[in-house]
């Protein structure tokens, strides 16, 4: 196991307060994208700012990733995720993510919050990187 993916399993056994039920969002995303095949992870562990897991796709050419799923930390008893995604990987149909220029190593993002238990948007954003993932492949 690489030292990142060492970084991000210590991080998760240590997240043990989720109020807002954003680790099981995490998990099933960051399972939904190892089942891509093809797709490999970095991690990058900054306490009280955020965890990051980029995805980047081995076909993929330009671009070092092609989401990054944040862990934000700003608060660690109450931690919520940020998955931002270039603009242009994804389509965004029902207008719920935020429109971020420049916001993603530079260039345009769409970013999705996940900052309450919902349903609906851990599936719409599990919609999104299904599409990112597909497009990274192509």
């Amino acid at each position: 196991m690489s030292t990142a993916l060492q970084e991000l399993d210590a991080f998760l056994k240590s997240w043990t307060v989720d109020p807002l039920n954003a680790k099981p969002a995490f998990l099933s995303y960051r399972d939904l994208l190892a089942a891509v095949p093809g797709v490999g992870f970095e991690f990058k562990s900054r306490p009280g700012v955020s965890y990051s897991l980029r995805a980047r796709h081995e076909k993929q050419q330009g671009r070092e990733l092609f989401v990054l799923v944040d862990v934000v930390d700003d608060e660690p008893e109450s931690r919520w995720l940020s998955v931002c995604f270039y603009a242009d990987m994804i389509t965004d149909p029902s207008e719920l993510g935020d429109f971020v220029p420049q916001g993603l190593m530079g260039e345009d993002a769409c970013c999705f919050n996940l900052d309450e238990d919902n349903a609906t948007m851990r599936a719409y954003i599990a919609d999104r990187l299904r599409e990112a993932a597909a497009k990274a492949a192509s």
